[in-house]
């Protein structure tokens, strides 16, 4: 069985990425990218479905046991950890090394004390699970193929097959360090170049701490911010610069329930505002190579923007079920793809408008196509954001006029319009700023619920929406408009958790709801950031400092977020990390630094 979900430490190459557990399994990776098919998928199923594990040995009909302490060593993604046994001190030592040929993830455990038995167990199973490869010699280098993957496995310690399953056991004294390593590469090709662990692990650290020395960000949640930018690296596809929501799939929102989806792709929404939060930390270079990437994938159709795309462009992300996977305790259907990729969400014309605007304040380099790629957004808005959509959430149900929506049409038009006063860009001002106060009325007459004072979900509801909460953040509203200051009470009345956290809209448990879903789901952590900020807008900055700091406590013991929180199991849920949950974690400390409004 899987761990909980916080029990994972995240490992990558900034082409894909795995998963390991307290007890030193890799229950998830995808080689060679991050969308591509798991050869380790025990996350989704069982060890069936694939997984390496390394640690002390242990009776084959007893748990295996759990480090007793991990960390990232200094400010990387090099993954320390240690095991305590009766027998002595055993450090693991995991990551993937920056890639320069075939990606690579190196494992080096080393005595500490004593002398303490060790186990290697590797079970790869190939297409998420499905396939047992040959496993085989190849010039003394143990070699599993199956169609056009093979997986190279390199270790100086002696190996046995049994089971199906690569074995090594072995004993480590203080200053033994043995190295471990699977390689990827297509099966037609020659074999990968033997790996180097120790120079690859210098080179590895070299490039985090060089990266992070880039950081402009010095404040009191220095720790917290600089996890999560690099984490947000870590989500980066190097080769085009495409941002992933996570490395994961079906990792549920409930658990046992059916919101499951594949979030290895580039959402145009969240790689928007993972841009803003690198800008404003420092990082240009990551700022531009996502907007080459932006103009790559929009390419000269701006009027059939999707709100997500492959890493590297790619349009047809086709959604289907794996049966074989029983999913994430028991938590079915299994899914890769996403079929929300063709949806109409007008939103996510404000935030690559608003990406783009942020990225010429801050002086990034002028890029021509991108003006005119905004001004062609515009053109598109102006005859269609009077429109019903899906949704920033993506709802399945039928589509609505979504005042979140609305709003984030309002932003486009705004910040075209200023790149036009900028005099960067040419356009139609005056008949501009008149859709501009056009969709500004529509929203306060039809979104607005005088009697509550409070915007609603949609035009017509009177559900709630924690997107309501962007009203300010994006300056549709100050925040001292009443009417600002109804909708934050509002959803701390009616979309608070027992614990104080926000959910995302009223869900309908066992009946389908707005999102035209059964089922439930945890508290959203980005919607709990966002209240922080708008709280600290209005003034009530120590409530929200408290809230942002029992935000933080929900961190797991490395620093990395989910996408939600079950307040119910007190556990995290949803995709592993997740982008939209530490973007929003690095803007409110900004935010806060800012005011002040910290402790300590």
């Amino acid at each position: 069985m899987a761990g909980r979900i916080e029990d994972y430490a995240l490992i990558g190459d900034m082409q894909t990425a795995a998963l390991v557990c307290r007890d030193g399994t890799v229950d998830w990776l995808c080689l060679p990218r991050f969308d591509s098919h798991a050869i380790f998928a025990g996350l989704l199923g069982t060890e069936e479905h694939g997984f390496w594990r390394l640690g002390p040995a242990h009776a084959s009909d007893a748990e295996p046991p759990t480090a007793a302490r991990r960390t990232y060593r200094g400010d990387s993604l090099v993954l320390e950890s240690e095991w305590d046994t009766p027998r002595g001190t055993v450090r693991v030592t995991d990551f993937m090394p920056p890639r320069d040929g075939a990606p690579q993830l190196i494992r080096i455990v080393e005595g500490v004390s004593g002398r303490v038995p060790m186990r290697s167990e590797l079970r790869m199973r190939f297409s998420y699970g499905r396939v047992v490869p040959w496993v085989h010699k190849h010039e003394g280098r143990t070699v599993a193929v199956a169609g056009p993957d093979s997986v190279w496995f390199d270790t100086e310690a002696e190996t046995y097959g049994e089971a199906l399953t690569t074995y090594a056991d072995f004993t480590v004294a203080p200053g033994d360090r043995i190295a471990f390593t699977i390689s990827w590469e297509p099966s037609h090709k020659e074999p990968p170049a033997l790996p180097e662990p120790e120079q690859s692990l210098t080179a590895t650290e070299d490039f985090w701490r060089d990266w992070v020395e880039h950081c402009t960000y010095h404040g009191p949640y220095r720790e917290a911010v600089v996890r999560s930018l690099i984490t947000l690296k870590a989500l980066t596809y190097a080769p085009t610069g495409g941002i992933v929501a996570a490395p994961t799939t079906s990792l549920p929102e409930e658990i046992g329930g059916v919101r499951n989806w594949d979030y290895r792709y580039t959402w145009l929404r969240d790689a928007a505002i993972t841009l803003s939060s690198l800008l404003r930390t420092g990082y240009r270079e990551e700022a531009r190579a996502w907007r080459e990437w932006l103009l790559r994938a929009v390419a000269g159709d701006p009027e059939n923007l999707q709100i997500m795309y492959g890493i590297a462009g790619e349009r047809e992300l086709g959604e289907a079920e794996l049966d074989w996977l029983p999913g994430y305790e028991n938590s079915t259907p299994v899914r890769v793809g996403n079929g929300a990729a063709h949806q109409l969400q007008l939103d996510v014309y404000g935030e690559v408008t608003e990406a783009l605007h942020l990225a010429h304040m801050t002086g990034l380099a002028r890029n021509d196509y991108a003006s005119v790629l905004q001004l062609k957004l515009i053109q598109y808005l102006e005859d269609h954001w009077n429109e019903p959509d899906e949704g920033i959430w993506e709802v399945r149900g039928p589509r609505r006029h979504f005042v979140h929506s609305k709003v984030m049409a309002w932003v486009a038009v705004d910040r075209t319009i200023k790149l036009i006063e900028s005099g960067d860009a040419d356009g139609p001002l005056e008949r501009w700023k008149q859709l501009r106060d056009d969709i500004h009325r529509d929203v306060c007459e039809k979104g607005y619920d005088k009697e509550r004072n409070t915007f609603t979900q949609s035009y017509g509801s009177r559900e709630l929406d924690a997107s309501l909460l962007l009203i300010p953040q994006m300056g549709f509203l100050p925040p001292d408009d009443k009417r600002v200051i109804g909708t934050i009470e509002a959803i701390q009345r009616e979309l608070s958790t027992s614990d104080g956290f926000i959910l995302r809209y009223p869900t309908d448990g066992d009946d389908e709801g707005v999102d035209g879903l059964p089922g439930d789901e945890g508290a959203f952590l980005a919607c709990s950031f966002w209240m922080a900020d708008d709280l600290a807008m209005i003034g009530r900055v120590d409530e929200a400092r408290k809230l942002f700091e029992k935000l933080l406590s929900l961190r797991n013991d490395l620093g990395l977020l989910a996408e939600e929180w079950d307040p119910r199991l007190k556990r995290q849920v949803g995709n592993f990390p997740q982008a939209f949950s530490h973007v929003p974690l690095i803007d409110t400390a900004l935010r806060l630094t800012a005011s002040g409004a910290y402790g300590g």
